[in-house]
């Protein structure tokens, strides 16, 4: 069986679809074996990576609503900064370092300071991932290093290219598909999130040409900002996972 990578996508709450299609490969008994995740992607990925099951992810995210597991975003429970996920962090990881995860991971986050895309996957894990998803504007950059990082979907949404020679085969999971028409009126939050995507469409388009194959469940119902939907969103992964169960377990056997 030859390596294979998988790609996680930023999303906010939509990143839970990613747990989905993690449960979907467990039950197939299909198991990555290097991951590359930006934003809540990224969360998910170390949270797999240090040996949690989809399920007990899942969990997390619903334990810590006040204080989000998936990221600094916005959610039905309201605002929280990146501290609030560095202390959630610190309780469910047992080691703050790349080198101690069970799977090879790397994090994309962007260098606010000279405006590129940059990939971690050794030291201190849990700053580089409170980078991964820091909101610009909304919080402070994180400083990592001589590096102020933000959230790195805002140049790299779906971070293909440091897997490329890592892995035989690439798998990506996006939870961003870009929907037309938008239904009208938009409320700010809205607007916000459709900026976000018209922004980040072009660089995903050319990644996921990259991938050898590349899941888009339909989440259009739902906003990056409410955790509420959380159940709903895990199972549209899961099925999305499953239509695909053929392609799937041909491309873990390649």
């Amino acid at each position: 069986m030859g390596r294979l990578g998988l790609v996680l996508s930023g999303g906010g709450a939509r990143g839970v679809a990613h747990l989905g299609l993690l449960q979907a490969l467990d039950e197939m008994g299909l198991k990555p074996t290097i991951i590359s995740g930006v934003s809540s992607g990224a969360i998910i990925g170390a949270l797999y990576a240090s040996g949690y099951s989809p399920q007990e992810i899942l969990k997390l995210t619903k334990d810590h609503s006040a204080t989000t597991i998936m990221g600094v975003i916005l959610t039905s429970g309201g605002l929280f900064s990146p501290k609030g996920l560095m202390e959630v962090l610190t309780a469910a990881i047992a080691t703050d370092s790349f080198e101690q995860l069970q799977i090879p991971l790397f994090v994309t986050a962007t260098d606010i300071v000279t405006g590129t895309p940059m990939t971690f996957s050794k030291g201190p894990l849990f700053e580089v991932l409170a980078g991964s998803c820091d909101i610009p504007a909304l919080f402070d950059p994180i400083k990592s290093g001589n590096r102020y990082l933000v959230d790195g979907s805002v140049m790299n949404n779906l971070p293909v290219d440091c897997l490329i020679g890592q892995c035989d085969q690439i798998l990506g999971s996006h939870v961003n598909k870009l929907f037309h028409p938008q239904k009208e009126p938009l409320s700010r939050l809205q607007v916000f999130e459709r900026c976000f995507q018209l922004a980040i469409s072009g660089t995903v388009t050319a990644q996921g040409k990259r991938c050898d194959l590349l899941i888009e469940p339909d989440l259009s119902d739902y906003n990056m900002f409410e955790m509420k939907f959380s159940d709903d969103i895990f199972e549209i992964g899961y099925a999305k996972a499953k239509e695909n169960r053929q392609i799937l377990e041909n491309l873990f056997r390649h």
